[in-house]
C-alpha cells in the first residue's frame, strides 16, 4: 500500500522547476477558493490574477489573513462578469489556466464555451479526475465525471484522447486505458459494451492514438491483476489500468465519490479540450487536494508550452 498524498507530493515536486503559471482566478470571494491561490503562489506554482469585485476579495483577504497585495486584480461586479473576463484574459493570451472560485461550474464553463470566447478546440471539452488512492501504487485517471453527461461515441474518443494529453503531460508514459462497463463481454443490450469495444477499434486503426486501450472492462478486472486473472483476461490493460473512461457521468461521478469517501483517496480535477486547461476545485477538497489540481494544471500548461516552442521551431 503505497502512503496517502504520495503520489500527489510527486506531481508537486515535478512542479519545482517550473516557473509559475499565469492563472485567472474567476471570482474568489470566499476564503477557501482565495487561500487555495495564495498557497498555490506560495509554493511557486502559479501566478494568479485574482478577478472578481475587489472590494469583496480585499474584504475576504483581511478577515482570513492573507496577503494578496503582491497580486494583480481585475475589478469585476459579480460572478458572471468575473468569469466572463477571466476566460476574456485566458482568449488574449494573457493567462494560461484558468482557475474557478467561489462562482458555479456552470457560469465559468459557460464563458468558456462561448463562442466569441476564443477557447473552444475541435477537441469537445472534458473533465478528469487524478485520484491519489492509498491503496493503488500509481495515479488513476478518471473521465468524465463532471462535464459530459450522456457522452456520444464521438465524445468518447475526445474524452479519451484529453487524459491521453493529461497522462503525458504527468509523466506517465504511453498509459494503459480501461474503458469500463458491468461486464467485460461485449452485449448488444448494454450499450457500453458495443461502444467500448468500437473505441478500441478505433485505436487499432490510429482515430485515438497514444495510448493502449482495452474494453468493455469491469472495474474489478480493470484494477485487480487477481480479478483478470480468475476471469482469464489476457491484456496489456486489465489489472493495470491508469485512466478509467466511465460510461456516462453518473457512473463516472459516483466511481470518484466512491473512492473519495470509502477508500481515503483525493481526488484532483480538471477540465480539458479548451485552449488553456481549467482548475475544478470543490469547496469540500482538502488543501493537497487544492495543490495537487493546481500541479496538474501548471503541468498541463508546461506541457503545452514545449509543445508551442517546437511548433514555432
Amino acid at each position: 500500500m503505497s502512503r496517502k498524498h504520495e503520489k500527489y507530493e510527486r506531481l508537486l515536486a515535478l512542479c519545482k522547476n517550473l516557473p509559475p503559471a499565469r492563472t485567472a482566478v474567476a471570482h474568489p470571494c470566499d476564503e477557501t477558493s482565495l487561500r487555495g491561490a495564495v498557497e498555490a503562489a506560495d509554493m511557486g506554482i502559479l501566478m494568479p490574477i485574482l478577478v472578481g469585485p475587489r472590494a469583496r476579495i480585499e474584504a475576504v483577504a483581511k478577515q482570513h489573513g492573507l496577503d494578496i497585495r503582491r497580486f494583480e486584480i481585475v475589478d469585476a461586479p459579480h460572478g458572471q462578469a468575473s468569469a466572463e473576463a477571466a476566460v476574456r484574459l485566458a482568449g488574449e493570451g494573457k493567462v494560461e489556466i484558468l482557475m474557478k472560485g467561489s462562482l458555479h461550474t456552470d457560469e465559468l464553463m459557460g464563458a468558456v464555451v462561448h463562442k466569441e470566447a476564443g477557447l473552444r478546440t475541435a477537441r469537445r471539452i472534458s473533465h478528469c479526475f487524478v485520484m491519489d488512492v492509498p491503496a493503488i501504487d500509481r495515479p488513476l485517471i478518471i473521465t468524465d465525471a463532471a462535464i459530459n453527461i450522456f457522452p456520444t461515441l464521438e465524445d468518447k474518443a475526445d474524452i479519451i484522447l484529453n487524459a491521453i494529453d493529461l497522462a503525458n503531460a504527468l509523466g506517465l508514459g504511453k498509459p494503459r486505458i480501461a474503458i469500463l462497463s458491468a461486464m467485460e463481454t461485449v452485449n448488444t443490450k448494454v450499450p457500453s459494451t458495443v461502444e467500448a469495444a468500437a473505441l478500441c477499434k478505433m485505436a487499432d486503426r490510429g482515430q485515438i492514438a497514444g495510448g493502449i486501450l482495452d474494453g468493455p472492462l469491469a472495474l474489478d478486472n480493470a484494477i485487480s491483476p487477481e480479478a483478470a486473472r480468475i476471469k482469464n483476461i489476457e491484456s496489456p490493460v486489465a489489472g493495470r489500468a491508469d485512466i478509467l473512461v466511465a460510461p456516462d457521468l453518473e457512473a463516472g461521478n459516483m466511481l470518484a465519490k466512491s473512492l473519495t469517501f470509502m477508500a481515503e483517496a483525493d481526488a484532483a480535477g480538471i477540465a480539458l479540450g479548451a485552449r488553456v486547461p481549467i482548475i475544478l476545485t470543490s469547496r469540500a477538497d482538502s488543501v493537497m487536494t487544492r495543490l495537487a489540481s493546481c500541479a496538474v494544471a501548471a503541468l498541463v500548461a508546461s506541457a503545452r508550452r514545449e509543445v508551442a516552442a517546437r511548433t514555432i521551431v
